[in-house]
C-alpha cells in the first residue's frame, strides 16, 4: 500500500470563486448596499482583475446573485441581503452545474462515484451552512482582534 500524507491533500479554491468572494464581500460591506458599486471601485480594494472581475459579475447576475444598473450612477448591487446569500449559491453561480458523466458502469466506477458524491454533499452541506454575512462578521472579528494603527 501506498502511503500519502494525508495533510498534502485540499480542496483548491478556484480563482474564479476566490474572486467571486472577494467582490461579494466588498458589495456586502458597504453602507448604502442598495448605492450601486463600480467595478474599478470593487478593484480599487481588492486584488481582482478588471476584464476577469466582468465576466464573474456576469455569471453572479445570471445565478441571481446580483443585479446590474446601466448608465452613469450605474453598476452592480447584491438582489438580497447578505445573510440570504449562502456560500453554496455563489459557487454554484460561478461554477455551474456539473455534468453527469458518461453511462460506461462498472463496479469500480459505481464506488468511487458513490464516494465522490459523498465527499460532494457534505463540501455542498457546509457551504450551505455559510452566508456572506458570516464572512462579513468573520472579518470584522479578525480586524478587532488585529486592529491596524495608522500614523
Amino acid at each position: 500500500m501506498i502511503d500519502f500524507p494525508v495533510d498534502t491533500i485540499a480542496v483548491e479554491l478556484s480563482a474564479r470563486i476566490e474572486y467571486a468572494l472577494l467582490a461579494l464581500l466588498e458589495m456586502a460591506s458597504r453602507p448604502d448596499r442598495r448605492e450601486p458599486i463600480k467595478i474599478n471601485e470593487i478593484t480599487a480594494n481588492q486584488p481582482i482583475p478588471d476584464r476577469y472581475l466582468e465576466q464573474i459579475l456576469t455569471s453572479l447576475r445570471r445565478g441571481g446573485i446580483v443585479q446590474s444598473q446601466r448608465g452613469a450612477r450605474g453598476g452592480y448591487i447584491l438582489t438580497r441581503e447578505p445573510w440570504q446569500i449562502t456560500l453554496l449559491e455563489v459557487v454554484s453561480s460561478i461554477e455551474g452545474d456539473r455534468k453527469e458523466k458518461g453511462s460506461n458502469s462498472s463496479i469500480e466506477r459505481d464506488l468511487v462515484n458513490e464516494v465522490w458524491q459523498q465527499a460532494d454533499d457534505a463540501f455542498k452541506a457546509i457551504l450551505s451552512r455559510y452566508t456572506l454575512e458570516d464572512l462579513c462578521q468573520r472579518r470584522n472579528d479578525q480586524l478587532q482582534v488585529n486592529p491596524m494603527y495608522h500614523i
